[in-house]
C-alpha cells in the first residue's frame, strides 16, 4: 500500500468500502482442518508448514495473559510474512486478504498484516472491543527524503480511555501510540463502529460500519474458507 498516493488510499478506505460488519461480540473461530483443505486447494502444499506453525502459535497464545498474546501474534506475523504491495501479490491496486490468503501467499501488505493480527487476537481471546484497525499517514524515509504515505496498523486498548498500543509491520516492537510520532491517525474501525480518530472518545462516524464494503467482502470470503 505504501507506493500508492495517500489521497487515493484514503478515498479507497472511506468511499469505496461501504458495508455492514458483523455485530458486536461475534468471535472468529478457526476450523484448521477446513482451512488446510482450502489452503491445499488454492495454494498447494508449500505453505502447509506455515499454516501449522500459525495454528501452534495461536494454541499456545490462548493460555497467555493479554499483553503476551499481543506479542506472540505480532511477532509471528512480522517474522513469518514478507511485506509486498498488492500489485505484486494480487495484481490489483488494492486487495484485502483473508488470514488464510496471507498464509497461503506468505506475503502481505500493511492492511493484510493488521487484518490477520485482528482475526488472530480475537481467536485467542482478546475482546474485539479492545481492538481497532487504524488508517494512518506514516512518515517514511526514501531516496527523496521523508514523505507521508498511507498505512494501516492495529491498535489495542487495554482499558476504556487507555492509551492504545500499536501493532505494526514497520516496527516490530509494540509501542504506545504516544511513542509513534511517525504515525498520524486518519480514522479507525472494528466490527462495532468507525471513529474519526483513535482516542476512545473519538467521534463515531455517522454512517456507522455501513461504510466498509471491502471488509464485508473479506468477511464473506473468510467464512467460505472456514472462519466462523
Amino acid at each position: 500500500m505504501h507506493d500508492r498516493p495517500l489521497r487515493a488510499a484514503v478515498v479507497a478506505g472511506v468511499l469505496l468500502l461501504s458495508v455492514c460488519l458483523i455485530g458486536q461480540g461475534v468471535a472468529f473461530g478457526f476450523d484448521f482442518d477446513r482451512l488446510q483443505k482450502a489452503l491445499l486447494s488454492r495454494f498447494g502444499p508449500a505453505r502447509v508448514s506455515l499454516l501449522k506453525e500459525w495454528q501452534q502459535t495461536l494454541t499456545a497464545a490462548k493460555a497467555l495473559k493479554e499483553t503476551d498474546k499481543l506479542k506472540r501474534v505480532n511477532d509471528f506475523y512480522n517474522r513469518a510474512i514478507q511485506f509486498e504491495d498488492d500489485q505484486s501479490i494480487w495484481d490489483q491496486s488494492d486487495y484485502w486478504a483473508t488470514p488464510l490468503e496471507t498464509i497461503g501467499q506468505g506475503r502481505a501488505d500493511c492492511e493484510d498484516f493488521a487484518i490477520a493480527k485482528y482475526f488472530s487476537l480475537k481467536d485467542v481471546g482478546v475482546p474485539g472491543g479492545k481492538l481497532r484497525l487504524v488508517y494512518v499517514k506514516a512518515k517514511l524515509s526514501g531516496p527523496a527524503g521523508a514523505a507521508l504515505q498511507a498505512h494501516m496498523v492495529l491498535a489495542y486498548y487495554p482499558a476504556p480511555n487507555a492509551e492504545p498500543l500499536v501493532l505494526d509491520n514497520l516496527i516490530p516492537e509494540i509501542k504506545p501510540a504516544s511513542q509513534r510520532s511517525d504515525l498520524q491517525p486518519v480514522f479507525s474501525f472494528n466490527s462495532e463502529a468507525i471513529w474519526t480518530g483513535v482516542a476512545e472518545n473519538s467521534k463515531k462516524g455517522a454512517g456507522g460500519t455501513g461504510q466498509l464494503s471491502r471488509w464485508q467482502d473479506l468477511l464473506q470470503r473468510a467464512r467460505s474458507e472456514g472462519f466462523e
